[in-house]
């Protein structure tokens, strides 16, 4: 094991998986948040992708790594405004919005790399760890906890449910259906953003063009196959972190792993949950645009 003892193996290996597993968890929270009141939001990938580069930016030029973390969740939410607009308030294709917006923010962050920071690629520093972990890890762990308080128990989670499930009730208890589906649209695009700002920030210490990789379509999966529990994300996006974390591990052994084969493993973990698991049952308006008056 090439020096390390092992529990100390054992500790990198666990440490590394959760690492990996934030920002699919921070993305993943947030599109269950969306699709619970009904939109379907294939822009993550995108929010993530604008996150992580805000988040390095921003990090990179004042020093400190929450700075970062606050832009990339500004981010994030910016990218998530014509999502608002276009899908929630003009009722345009949530699918074909989500795929243009991803499209142009791969294209925009990369060409805002070239120009700030051309061919080189930076690093940041270690990030500080509080108890061996970084602070954000265990708000990340709390808000699964929150969300899932939220959802059952409040009269704010009811409505959500109403919005992706019926929103002309909601309508005719007076409550309004594009306000509450733009607010969780805007906070998803918040914590998509946290989670791309995580990503360039803590887990790599560094930005580069398109590095999300598909991790937002991920996040959709965990959101779809966790069926609205915050926890079954958690317990996902552990999974994922784990996939990811074995390359390393394989590598500190001794074993040969090609990049590609660690490109594939978190695509070939959501094959295997799709067929163990099946899809989730999905809230019956997801994907479906509201005006007030439709009945």
């Amino acid at each position: 094991m090439t020096g390390l003892g092992s529990g100390a193996f054992l500790g990198q290996f666990a440490a590394g998986s959760l690492t990996a597993a934030m920002p699919l968890l921070l993305g993943g929270l947030g599109e269950q948040l969306s699709e619970r009141a009904g939109v379907l939001n294939v822009g993550i990938e995108g929010m993530m992708l604008a996150g992580a580069y805000a988040g390095f930016a921003v990090a990179y030029s004042t020093g400190g790594l929450w700075p970062g973390l606050l832009a990339g969740a500004a981010a994030g939410a910016l990218v998530a405004l014509p999502m608002l607009l276009l899908c929630v308030r003009w009722a345009l294709d949530q699918v074909v919005v989500g795929i243009a917006l991803t499209l142009g923010v791969q294209g925009l962050t990369a060409l805002l790399h070239h120009f700030a920071f051309s061919t080189s690629y930076p690093r940041l520093p270690a990030p500080e760890l509080w108890l061996g972990r970084f602070p954000l890890d265990y708000a990340a762990l709390a808000m699964c906890l929150g969300l899932a308080g939220l959802y059952r128990h409040t009269l704010l989670g009811l409505h959500l449910h109403a919005a992706g499930e019926r929103p002309v009730a909601l309508d005719m208890a007076g409550i309004s259906v594009s306000r509450l589906r733009g607010a969780a649209v805007l906070a998803t695009g918040g914590l998509a953003g946290l989670g791309g700002a995580y990503l360039s920030e803590v887990s790599a210490g560094v930005f580069v063009p398109f590095m999300t990789n598909g991790a937002g379509f991920i996040c959709i999966v965990l959101a779809m196959l966790a069926r609205g529990r915050p926890l079954l994300v958690l317990g996902g996006a552990l999974l994922f972190g784990v996939s990811l974390s074995s390359a390393t591990a394989l590598q500190l052994l001794g074993v040969d792993v090609p990049s590609d084969v660690v490109q594939m493993l978190p695509f070939a973990v959501v094959m295997l949950l799709l067929v163990v698991l099946g899809g989730g049952r999905l809230p019956a308006a997801l994907g479906v645009a509201y005006r007030r008056g439709d009945r």
